[in-house]
């Protein structure tokens, strides 16, 4: 079940890459607003999106990481579930040519996506890697900071993938991430529908279990930077797509309303 689970996700988001279906508040889907308005109503700069490509920006996640990183000239970064490279463009800025950003994803046309993007703009130290999460491509101790947008509530093995980014992160390297998590329960319905699932909200977890993986795997200082409604966001966005949500599984956003949340964290790796 769980590689069917990894199967239907890394379907749906090819057809994202593609443009035949939206996101998880994905801009094509009826009612929604633009790929740029859902960014900025999560956290986006809009001085900072005219700095990517257009088509770098597909309406998805769940808040801006990236503006929480510090990044330095000459660092090297690793974006996790990168899709079409928004935040490695960004981060390519940051870091300029003397550093270096590494996207990791595992569906083939976000990774076509992204690197013709990075061809289109001429970048030069961006690199995208097919991969799982859960084994990243990626030399142990070779990454100065980790950030990934509402990707890591897709993967069924959470632990594995904290585990990882503390092994590619070297002492004293820190990540930040922005993820969907609960506080309390979703409705059986909900839990059990898939099209939740790759949208983001089935597949979250608890926000108490989550953090204790995030320790788990040797990461430390864990600090909340941005913590927000999740579904009460998507209603303005998606509303078609909470409304077709609310038909299929019977349960009303009332039920739902201030359990998801949209998190964005940072943890560090011990310097020793």
């Amino acid at each position: 079940m769980t590689e069917d689970l990894v199967q239907q996700v890394r379907e749906r988001y090819g057809r994202i890459a593609e443009g035949s279906v939206s996101g998880c508040c994905g801009a094509s889907a009826s009612g929604c607003t633009s790929e740029s308005a859902v960014s900025l109503g999560i956290g986006y700069d809009a001085g900072e999106l005219a700095q990517a490509p257009a088509e770098a920006n597909l309406g998805l996640g769940c808040g801006a990481p990236l503006g929480f990183l510090a990044l330095k000239p000459g660092e090297t970064v690793l974006d996790l579930g990168s899709g079409p490279g928004l935040d490695v463009f960004l981060a390519a800025r940051q870091v300029g040519p003397s550093g270096r950003v590494i996207g990791v994803d595992m569906t083939p046309a976000m990774l076509d996506r992204a690197r013709g993007n990075a061809a289109k703009i001429g970048v030069s130290h961006v690199e995208f890697r097919e991969g799982r999460l859960e084994a990243l491509p990626v030399d142990s101790s070779s990454i100065d900071a980790v950030t990934s947008n509402c990707v890591i509530n897709l993967v069924p093995d959470k632990r594995a993938v904290f585990a990882e980014i503390a092994r590619v992160l070297r002492p004293g390297g820190r990540v930040v991430i922005s993820d969907i998590l609960l506080d309390g329960r979703l409705p059986a319905a909900v839990e059990q529908d898939l099209l939740a699932y790759v949208g983001c909200v089935s597949g979250a977890m608890r926000r108490e279990e989550y953090f204790a993986l995030v320790g788990a795997a040797g990461l430390e200082r864990v600090e909340v930077l941005r913590d927000v409604d999740y579904l009460a966001g998507l209603i303005e966005s998606a509303p078609a797509e909470v409304a077709a949500l609310e038909a299929r599984t019977g349960v009303k956003r009332e039920d739902v309303l201030g359990r998801v949340r949209s998190v964005t964290f940072r943890a560090l790796k011990p310097a020793r």
